[in-house]
């Protein structure tokens, strides 16, 4: 476990954007993809966001195409884009119920060719397999565990650009270079930086609330403080099981703290979540318009 008790307890917010892309993925959908302006104004109030960034948020992200405006009873509100609902929802086994490869699972290759004449569709494709967790075995062929077949096609097929590529799932038959290779093929190194980052800001919030266990206090007070450490921390989490393709234990080095901050995730999402559910539904549930 790194060192990590001079830093502060709180991490420093993430972007407006981001955090409404959190709150919106983790709760809209339960309402119907919508939130009316003011209750998602109030509930990012208490992450420390004033009336006018979520406003001007929400304009960029709609802009972007991640929200579209609606009226809800009347009132101004924004809905979740239809076109995301399958990224949410594939978004959602990633992030809350990741899956570490087996070194007997095998591999997907993702071989792909552009003409010249449309050489800037390689710059996209390669950020897609990036973001997915692939790694880049040379220029025009990359690597992902089997497990990431579905998504990798799913998220290539997204953007249009599946008519370029070829899909293989393989075995590597030289096992003894197979971690010097990985090494190549992920930069583990960076990662390794972002959990190690994450564990020293997220590690303190953990202890915080296991001291108050066993208090029978379940107060407005303390639903809401779960709501603004929660949102946070969901927010900070939910890139890194992107990057991090979920190769085998056998792969990766030792003392790796992918696998301590994944604990320490799961932790604080039982511990907090349904804490921060119950309130994010007193302020957006109250305010659902009754049927005629």
């Amino acid at each position: 476990m790194p060192q990590g008790s001079d830093v502060a307890d709180v991490a420093p917010m993430p972007r407006h954007q981001h955090l409404i892309v959190t709150v919106y993925g983790l709760y809209a959908r339960n309402q119907g993809g919508t939130f009316a302006v003011a209750d998602l104004i109030r509930l990012l109030g208490e992450l420390g966001m004033e009336s006018a960034g979520v406003r001007s948020a929400v304009s960029r992200l709609k802009k972007r195409g991640v929200l579209v405006s609606v009226k809800r009873g009347g009132a101004a509100a924004y809905k979740l884009s239809p076109e995301l609902e399958d990224v949410f929802t594939a978004g959602d086994e990633r992030i809350f119920s990741p899956r570490r490869a087996k070194k007997d699972d095998g591999w997907l290759l993702a071989s792909f060719s552009v003409p010249e004449a449309r050489r800037h569709l390689r710059h996209k494709l390669r950020t897609i397999l990036t973001r997915v967790g692939c790694g880049q075995v040379s220029p025009g062929l990359w690597i992902a565990p089997g497990a990431l077949a579905n998504e990798v096609e799913l998220q290539v097929r997204r953007a249009g650009l599946m008519s370029y590529v070829d899909l293989f799932r393989a075995t590597h038959l030289t096992e003894s270079q197979i971690n010097e290779k990985v090494g190549q093929w992920w930069d583990l190194p960076s990662l390794e930086a972002l959990y190690t980052d994450f564990l020293v800001r997220h590690e303190p919030v953990l202890q915080r609330w296991l001291q108050r266990a066993g208090e029978d206090d379940d107060s407005p007070a303390l639903l809401r403080q779960a709501f603004a450490d929660y949102i946070p921390m969901v927010t900070a989490w939910r890139r890194l099981p992107y990057m991090d393709p979920g190769l085998p234990e056998d792969y990766l080095p030792e003392r790796w703290h992918g696998l301590a901050a994944q604990q320490l995730f799961t932790q604080l999402h039982e511990l907090l979540g349904p804490c921060a559910h119950e309130y994010a539904m007193s302020i957006v549930g109250a305010s659902q318009p009754v049927a005629s």
